[in-house]
């Protein structure tokens, strides 16, 4: 048989055939005198094993040490790993779709955000807040959409029993009566400062607006030497240093006042 003719027979491409050569799993056959491969139907019953196996999952390393019986694992050793492997990956593939379910239900519904996918929790609170701030006159202010990225970000970092405290502090806030118009109005206090020296009084006036809307929680997390959202120093150094120096500047304040407020 030629290699054409084999490759048929077994249902694999001539180039699978080649490569199985270059790796050793099929031996060269004997060439003819005009240089072509001749291949037995020994060979075709090696083939057709090295395909069984390879479908099976196996790579083809895993492949050679099945065929080579005198230096490779028992078959049962290796299909039993096989077994296990593919174990994990459907428990892996059955906790994905598990998660993809609300996102199908949100995208289907329109409420997947723009920063999604976000947990289903998350989701629904950055629906209520576009649903509550819809009718806000002008355009939306940048740090508004700083913030739904930063809660995305944290929610997909976060361990879950974070995420579920921070999405239940941010439901109370949301809920607490004009609390979307505040925010609205603070995100564009921050707006308007962006350009301005951090000394300017503004600073200070934003400030204790935005630790009037902190719950007490942060200042006492942060008085415990605890980040809140988060686990590290070094998250909240790229926090302020995403914001311009007046706009840290108020964070940084609001904070202090909110430790103070709780001690």
């Amino acid at each position: 048989m030629r290699i054409g003719e084999i490759a048929a027979l077994v249902g694999v491409t001539t180039r699978a055939v080649r490569h199985y050569h270059h790796l050793g799993l099929l031996p060269e056959p004997v060439r003819r005198g005009n240089g072509y491969r001749d291949y037995t139907l020994r060979d075709a019953v090696l083939l057709a094993r090295i395909r069984r196996l390879a479908e099976l999952g196996l790579g083809l390393d895993e492949v050679r040490d099945v065929l080579a019986d005198d230096r490779g694992r028992d078959l049962v050793e290796v299909l039993e790993e096989l077994d296990a492997d593919l174990g994990r990956q459907e428990a892996l593939i059955h906790e994905r779709r598990e998660r993809l379910t609300p996102l199908l239900e949100q995208a289907r519904s329109g409420q997947l955000p723009a920063e999604g996918p976000v947990s289903p929790q998350l989701a629904a609170l950055l629906a209520d807040m576009a649903r509550a701030s819809a009718d806000r006159p002008g355009p939306e202010p940048s740090i508004a959409a700083r913030d739904r990225e930063l809660l995305a970000l944290i929610d997909t970092v976060a361990p879950h029993e974070e995420q579920q405290r921070l999405m239940g502090e941010m439901r109370r806030m949301m809920e607490a009566p004009g609390a979307v118009d505040r925010a609205y109005a603070l995100y564009e206090e921050l707006d308007a400062l962006a350009e301005v020296d951090p000394a300017d009084p503004r600073v200070e006036s934003a400030a204790r607006t935005l630790a009037d809307m902190l719950p007490d929680d942060v200042g006492v997390r942060l008085d415990t030497g605890e980040a809140p959202g988060t686990s590290g120093a070094g998250f909240m150094d790229a926090f302020f240093a995403d914001f311009s120096p007046a706009q840290a500047a108020v964070l940084t304040r609001a904070l202090e006042l909110v430790v103070e407020r709780v001690r």
